[in-house]
């Protein structure tokens, strides 16, 4: 690679950066609060610099990659790689300097963390007003998630008898602080919910802006626009299963293989996000007829930011093995504050939230990724739409909004590619296996073409 003039822009906006910052530490160095101020002065150059230039700091693959420049370029693109971004996403340092070759070359194409968000927590949440959720679950659903209305700061009982009238009907929301030790321990049976508790309306909701408010949560690393999210795109491919379960239909696997819940026993596999999907597998085989493979590889034991490139060609494998794969499940666990647990009391059982997630391959400004292509795109935003619906109009509550991000994640391999965050790590080993009930339960309702209702 020859930059040229290139090289002397970059040095030049290198200089430029390192003298504004030098300014701000001379001007905040009389300050009291100098401390404070440089932290958070930090925090707003990695939001901007290294979430919404670069989303979620693409990594060198200096161990398997070799390419062709001087030492003095090497020392720049390593430590600075959000210039090289910049020099493919503009013309600041002018056109034609790199091509998209040499940029493949330098960086990795996946390597990042789903679980780093560019939204607060609450944006993630459904609020008291969620169409889909009953009025009566409203006082549960804030107290689930730390808030107080104003029927509670009078000192009314939230618990009494509409609630439990909710529960009986398999609906109940309530906070983890509120469930019994004998409530959490009983293991109670799942019931599948046979007739939606809720349906949407879809008149209501054709705008890009009702769609979001009712369905989505977009990071600050990426835009999604109408030419995503519509009805008729979203409700209108068919996701039902294709293929008869003579062969393998449902590969399930974990890229991040090493997450385990608050009560996880070291060295049992069975009580980690790998159990989990091990549960979801046997119910989609035996409940409900699939052909199910669980790949249990692990690809983040040495670092867990490489963990989407190791497992990108060890799935290309293993979708070439078997072409009769028709949905690919990526099952996750969520990392949440201490403060917050993603739990509901669903037919008196305590069981975890999950949530659906998808990359774009789109920056902030709605620019195409492009060394990050996704033909499948527009099915995976199906795909998880259709599941959302469903899990909102039977179990209203369990799942939380779908979440927007820039990167790929591995989900351009199959149209029907699920990302699924199963509770976090402050939930229990019981509470995220519970949670597979209800989940199995939707993907079959999707799958088999029972939801979601598309003549509402």
């Amino acid at each position: 690679m020859h930059i040229g003039r290139g090289f002397f822009r970059i040095a030049l906006f290198v200089l430029c950066v390192l003298t504004v910052m030098a300014l701000i530490r001379e001007v905040l160095r009389n300050s009291e609060k100098e401390e404070q101020d440089l932290s958070f002065l930090q925090r707003l150059l990695e939001q901007n610099i290294m979430e919404i230039w670069m989303p979620q700091v693409t990594l060198f693959h200096t161990q398997q990659k070799s390419y062709d420049s001087n030492w003095v370029e090497q020392i720049i693109f390593e430590n600075f790689p959000v210039l090289l971004y910049g020099m493919e996403q503009s013309d600041v340092f002018g056109s034609n300097v790199l091509q998209e070759s040499d940029y493949e070359e330098l960086l990795l194409l996946e390597g990042t963390d789903e679980d780093k968000k560019g939204i607060s927590q609450e944006e993630l949440e459904y609020g008291d007003d969620a169409i889909h959720l009953d009025k009566s679950l409203e006082e549960a659903f804030l107290a689930e998630n730390g808030l107080v209305s104003e029927k509670q700061e009078a000192g009314a009982d939230v618990t009494g008898e509409d609630m439990t009238g909710e529960k009986e009907a398999g609906q109940q929301i309530a906070g983890a602080e509120e469930l019994q030790p004998e409530e959490q321990s009983g293991a109670q049976t799942f019931y599948e919910v046979e007739e939606p508790a809720y349906r949407y309306q879809w008149g209501e909701l054709q705008s890009y802006e009702a769609l979001v408010k009712a369905f989505y949560a977009i990071d600050s690393t990426t835009a999604a626009g109408e030419s995503l999210i519509s009805i008729e795109k979203l409700l209108g491919k068919d996701m039902r299963m294709q293929g008869s379960n003579a062969n393998p239909q449902i590969l399930i696997y974990h890229t991040h293989s090493q997450e385990s819940f608050v009560d996880s026993i070291p060295g049992d596999e069975s009580t980690t996000i790998v159990g989990a999907g091990e549960k979801l597998a046997n119910l989609l085989r035996e409940k409900y007829g699939y052909n199910v493979i669980h790949y249990t590889e692990s690809f983040d034991k040495e670092a867990r930011d490489y963990a989407y490139s190791n497992a990108l060609p060890a799935i290309e494998q293993m979708l070439a093995e078997n072409p009769s794969i028709e949905v690919v499940i990526d099952l996750h666990r969520d990392e949440m504050p201490e403060d917050r647990r993603l739990v509901v009391d669903l037919q008196g059982r305590p069981t975890a939230q999950f949530m659906f997630f998808n990359g774009l391959s789109r920056t902030k400004n709605g620019e195409t990724i492009g060394y990050l292509e996704n033909p499948n795109l527009e099915d995976n935003l199906a795909f998880s739409f259709q599941m959302q619906v469903a899990a909102n109009e039977y179990y209203p509550g369990i799942a939380r909004r779908i979440y927007l991000k820039a990167y790929r994640y591995n989900m351009h391999l199959r149209g029907k590619s699920l990302l699924i965050e199963l509770g976090a790590q402050n939930n229990t080993v019981e509470e995220a296996m519970n949670a597979i009930d209800p989940l199995a339960h939707i993907i079959h309702l999707v799958l088999s073409g029972n939801e979601p209702d598309r003549d509402s």
